[in-house]
């Protein structure tokens, strides 16, 4: 059996949104459709996308934004045009950056930009760090909140001196804000105010959001201009954009104004992990609705455990695991959304008691 088939099996899904089927999601669009007498928009152009353009714009604090059909295309874009402007080629990224970790080399193979690694593999780069690089820069890129290490964020004084430097030094800063919307309840401040000193901001629009897909890029009108015509020359002019532009308006207010419960249920849950001690939690105080797990036992051994707990309880204890630094240790992801919001606490502390039994029961 898949992972994906065992996940459907069970009755409880510890991280993430919820999923509705594709039929129950189709509905739902068609519905809003009506209501709002949407019409499709043509290779970009049409009412819808354009004020959704304009509300993600002036959401974050800029007077233009464009869809683009992924991330990837979005970020490596925005790098590459970034350059031209400073003439360097030369883009500061942390190591984990998901162009570095999951985009299998595009900004290299497709000629965007050179990547120059900046700071420690576990914790947000600083100013000090941006300091420490002796070429010039044309770009660098800040992820709020960073993925890879739990969600962790850069002290708001520390992400404000970032940006003095960047703006001293008319170097380009660019933010990987795919989870940004899940960033702004840990810095407690408005998203205009997070952006700003920012030259670009990429979101996307399937993550916190659930939408189907896609991302939006904000930046000045120039700049938005440029990108349009390079998501069209790298295969991002699909006729319409309707679809996925549906799926991320018709919920994107309500997603929104779930975010500061998320964050709240997450400090609820770093609480009751203190009666965990066998697991390790990064970051040590939460600074986005998620985190990572830190298990005493092999990656192999913890999809077991997960395997085992949905297949008995039903349970779905968390998706992927990774290898840790430490032998004998792995690293899970837990996304606190709809699921860990609405679920009733004994069944969280359930969870636990059976993830951290699994350590040192015999495992199927």
């Amino acid at each position: 059996m898949s992972d994906l088939e065992l996940r459907q099996r069970c009755h409880t899904i510890l991280p993430g949104q919820r999923q509705p089927t594709p039929a129950a999601t189709f509905a739902a669009m068609a519905a809003w459709c009506e209501a709002n007498d949407v019409a499709h928009d043509t290779y970009g152009e049409g009412a819808l996308i354009e004020a959704f353009e304009q509300k993600i714009a002036a959401l974050l604090g800029f007077e233009a934004a464009v869809f683009c059909i992924t991330g990837t295309m979005t970020q490596v874009t925005a790098l590459r045009l970034a350059c031209q402007d400073r003439g360097s080629r030369l883009v500061a990224l942390h190591p984990t950056s998901h162009i570095l970790r999951h985009e299998r080399g595009n900004h290299e193979l497709l000629d965007h930009f050179k990547a120059l690694f900046i700071g420690d593999a576990h914790r947000p780069w600083t100013v000090d760090d941006l300091r420490a690089v002796p070429d010039a820069l044309g770009a660098a890129q800040v992820e709020l909140p960073m993925r890879e290490i739990g969600g962790q964020c850069p002290s708001w004084d520390e992400l404000n001196a970032i940006k003095r430097h960047c703006r001293e030094h008319d170097i380009h800063l660019h933010m990987d804000g795919a989870r940004l919307w899940e960033a702004q309840a840990g810095f407690g401040q408005p998203l205009m105010s997070i952006c700003d000193g920012f030259d670009s901001v990429y979101v996307s629009l399937y993550k916190g959001i659930a939408g189907l897909g896609g991302a939006v890029l904000a930046g000045s009108p120039a700049f938005v201009a440029r990108a349009r015509a390079w998501f069209h020359r790298q295969g991002g002019n699909i006729v319409h954009r309707t679809p996925y532009v549906v799926a991320a308006a018709m919920q994107f207010d309500a997603r929104i104004a779930a975010m500061p419960h998320y964050f709240a249920r997450t400090e609820w849950l770093y609480q009751l992990l203190k009666d965990y001690p066998a697991i390790a939690v990064n970051p040590a105080r939460p600074q986005a609705n998620m985190l990572h797990l830190h298990l005493p036992v092999s990656r192999e051994r913890a999809i077991a455990i997960r395997n085992q707990v949905a297949g008995e309880h039903g349970i779905w204890l968390f998706g992927r695991a990774s290898h840790a630094a430490l032998p004998n240790h792995s690293v899970v992801e837990w996304y606190v959304g709809d699921q860990l919001l609405e679920m009733a606490d004994d069944t969280v502390r359930q969870a636990l008691d059976l993830l951290v039994a699994g350590f040192t029961m015999q495992v199927a």
